[in-house]
């Protein structure tokens, strides 16, 4: 009877039981994509990690999948899985494999030696435009966007409607089996400077509503700068979950120029919960 052992971490939060859950196996050597993809649906978190060896130039590999498929990249997953595996390495940077390639995670840790913040340097993701806007807008319940649709891909898929305000936002019900049928992973946002709100639904991927979307907030970066919302290079803090009771705090820079992004880099905190096992 094999025993898989498994980390639980809350992250893009350092307040235990608030952000994003993430199950983090460490040890993924015997474990075949179906068996992965049955646990992560047992946890049931939007993103379970199972741990390999490296095969490339990282420090390890990783897989990541939701409750009903494997994606190539995701943000919290990266974020948190550095946590769980920087505190017994006691490194600096740590460079994870992923499917859309190596992601380097930089840690800062306090004079106690703990690890109190994360940076990734994302992806860079390509931009196109959402080929059917007005279906998307329906399915959210909402009149328009304040900027162009448009769909970012860095390995995940986010795409993003900008809305007037904050209240909006949290506003939202969307129709669930609408934006399924549509298979999108929306990011709805509003805000202003440094300081913004968001929530993503992605419930074709088993996620109704995610909690934190690290994926997502690097091109919500890049997304604002190219259109003019931001400054390029500069700090955002994005506010996510509070509408589901796991309230979460992301930070986002994009680097670039004349509507291109060149650099994405994604920020935040992360603490461990839970430690436990599974028996199969």
């Amino acid at each position: 009877m094999p025993s898989l052992r498994y980390v639980v971490a809350d992250v893009f939060t350092d307040t235990p039981l608030t952000g994003n859950q993430l199950a983090v196996f460490t040890d993924g050597r015997e474990l075949d994509a179906e068996t992965m993809q049955a646990l992560a649906l047992e946890v049931g978190f939007s993103e379970t990690v199972f741990v390999l060896p490296a095969e490339a130039d990282g420090d390890v590999r990783i897989r990541i999948f939701t409750p009903r498929v494997e994606l190539p990249f995701a943000g919290h997953p990266v974020l948190g899985t550095a946590f769980v595996l920087g505190a017994p390495l006691q490194r600096g940077v740590l460079s994870l494999e992923t499917g859309s390639g190596i992601v380097p995670v930089e840690l800062e840790r306090d004079e106690s030696g703990s690890i109190v913040f994360g940076r990734m340097t994302q992806p860079v993701p390509t931009v196109e435009p959402y080929p059917d806007p007005e279906s998307l807008l329906a399915a959210l319940g909402v009149a328009r966007s304040e900027l162009p649709v448009e769909r970012y891909d860095n390995g995940a898929q986010p795409t993003f409607v900008l809305l007037r305000s904050e209240q909006e936002v949290a506003d939202l019900r969307p129709n669930v089996a609408a934006l399924a049928a549509l298979e999108v992973m929306a990011s709805c946002s509003a805000g202003a400077g440094a300081r913004w709100k968001t929530r993503m639904f992605a419930p074709h991927a088993g996620v109704a509503e995610d909690p934190a979307t690290g994926s997502a907030a690097g091109p919500l970066a890049g997304h604002l700068c190219r259109h003019g919302l931001v400054a390029w290079d500069e700090w955002i803090e994005i506010a996510q979950g509070a509408e589901i009771g796991r309230p979460s705090t992301l930070f986002a820079r994009a680097s670039g120029g004349d509507g291109t992004i060149e650099k994405v880099e994604v920020g935040g905190r992360s603490v461990v919960v839970a430690r436990g096992e599974f028996r199969l």
